[in-house]
């Protein structure tokens, strides 16, 4: 019997071992131009608007992905869906008026409202305080000797003529620092006077979208009043003013100000597609791409090829490969799960999401290999072969397995400049910190992150469009990721996390 448990688990290793080393050309082979091209042309193409975030183009984005996954026969990757929810919340100003001694006020006219951090509310006054410029700090506090306790204050935009501000004071020369040294004093509103009106740009009836609608500190309510506004309530005094002349003063004078918004609950999704592995099924592997750009502004839409189009069909053809290579017996033996993050244009939303509500356990989860941009060529570099080429970010962090693995893939492989550019603790892009991955990073899951350097031309514009993209470039580069993600998948022991995040 014991003869017959040896043969047994040198059976199994065997069969293993068949699998860690079976060749996987053929399936990388299967990541072709014409495929990551048609993928393209349709998630980056008119009918999907820019895919921003919790919008109907986002919708029609997930369902494509969705779609492609059960076409490979990958199973649902949260809980028996492929979808995973997270609400969203945008402001919709309903309207705002601004009414001075019976005079009637109009918006963009004469003021405009922050949606966002105003709330709703009809404000009635018959004192205002006028405040200066309304700082507060160490070396100048204009609201010394003044009570606004309850009151409405009217202060100056910006700061006076020769002050002198540092970078770690900064904040509170703008909107938010004027709001903040207003509430310290006890104001109930604010009225910031600006010379810019009427408004060449209206305010939006939309505020922007945001993930949590309960805030530690609600602000006094803040209108951004012009010089008409300013003259109603201080008379000529005004004058004097706007030269930095005028005296801290209480202004008697009948004020309504009102707003009204509504809060809509919305909500956006990433993308799961979950392929089983064999013998160490309860390790993960990610292949992550965000999916969402930056929708369309009035009639412009901003197609987001590049940006992320290009990582998104990245993994559409990837999970195709591994697929087959799963119905050819030689699937992997990690579970590999395919991650198409909505939300990352708004600030990491989908990957935050999913690192702090994990389908899979972290802990278990041996690598994030996260792929935003690489469909372009980036016109700044000015070293090397820039048509064989990809900027590897991250694999010089939090495992020492990771950059000797990366570089032996693809001296094997893919033949590809890698471009360590942007490893730099000092790089002033701060590229390590602004995509999905550093989510996972975050949590101790080692990450790779592979880009093109795109940030120059067509970058965040509607002229980012699927016409402009290097197709043979783009699929060597999905291969590379392909080919890591196969050694990651079929290496005996997880990556060691022995680097320590900074």
């Amino acid at each position: 019997m014991r003869q017959l448990f040896f043969l047994l688990a040198l059976l199994a290793t065997g069969m293993a071992q068949a699998q860690k080393i079976a060749d996987p050309k053929p399936f990388a082979n299967t990541i072709t131009e014409d495929d990551l091209k048609k993928h393209l042309y349709t998630l980056a193409g008119k009918e999907y608007e820019g895919r921003e975030t919790a919008t109907e183009g986002q919708r029609k984005a997930a369902a494509y992905i969705e779609n492609h996954f059960k076409s490979l026969g990958l199973q649902p990757g949260n809980n028996g869906s492929y979808q995973m929810f997270y609400p969203v919340f945008r402001d919709s100003l309903e309207s705002a008026a601004i009414q001075v001694n019976d005079k009637q006020f109009s918006l963009n006219e004469d003021f405009a409202v922050n949606i966002g951090s105003d709330y709703s509310s009809t404000i009635y006054g018959s004192d205002i305080v006028y405040a200066g410029y309304g700082l507060s700090d160490s070396s100048r506090d204009d609201y010394k000797g003044l009570n606004v306790k309850g009151k409405i204050v009217l202060v100056l935009n910006g700061v006076p003529p020769g002050y002198i501000q540092s970078p770690a004071t900064r904040r509170m020369f703008n909107a938010y620092g004027k709001q903040d040294a207003a509430q310290k004093n006890g104001a109930i509103a604010v009225l910031v006077i600006q010379p810019d009106f009427p408004r060449k740009d209206p305010t939006s009836p939309l505020g922007n979208m945001y993930l949590n609608p309960y805030k530690k500190v609600i602000r006094p309510n803040t209108y951004y009043v012009s010089e008409k506004i300013a003259q109603a309530i201080m008379g000529e005094d005004y004058n004097a003013a706007k030269n930095g002349n005028a005296q801290p003063k209480t202004y008697a004078a009948n004020i309504m100000l009102q707003l009204n918004k509504t809060t809509m609950n919305l909500q956006s999704s990433d993308v799961l597609g979950f392929l089983e592995g064999t013998d160490l099924k309860d390790q993960i592997v990610v292949i992550s791409a965000h999916y969402d750009h930056l929708g369309k502004h009035g009639d412009v839409i901003y197609y987001g090829a590049d940006d992320d189009g290009s990582g998104t069909v990245g993994i559409l053809e990837i999970a195709e490969a591994f697929a087959k290579a799963k119905a050819a017996g030689k699937g992997p033996r990690r579970s590999i799960l395919f991650l198409a993050n909505s939300g990352e244009e708004k600030g990491l939303w989908g990957s935050e999401y999913y690192s702090d509500h994990p389908a899979y356990n972290l802990d278990k989860t041996t690598v994030d290999l996260n792929i935003d941009m690489i469909g372009r060529i980036d016109d700044s570099r000015k070293k090397g072969d820039s048509t064989n080429y990809v900027y590897v970010i991250g694999d010089d962090k939090l495992s020492s397995d990771l950059k000797p693995i990366s570089e032996s893939v693809n001296k094997k492989y893919t033949k590809l400049e890698l471009d360590y550019k942007y490893n730099d603790p000092k790089d002033p892009e701060r590229i390590y910190y602004r995509s999905d991955h550093y989510n996972f990073a975050r949590k101790g899951v080692p990450i790779i992150f592979y880009y093109d350097g795109m940030l120059d031309r067509d970058y965040h514009q509607p002229t980012d469009t699927p016409d402009k993209i290097t197709y043979d470039l783009m699929a060597k580069r999905a291969k590379l990721v392909f080919y890591t993600a196969w050694e990651m998948a079929n290496r005996n022991d997880m990556l060691k996390r022995d680097i320590p995040l900074k």
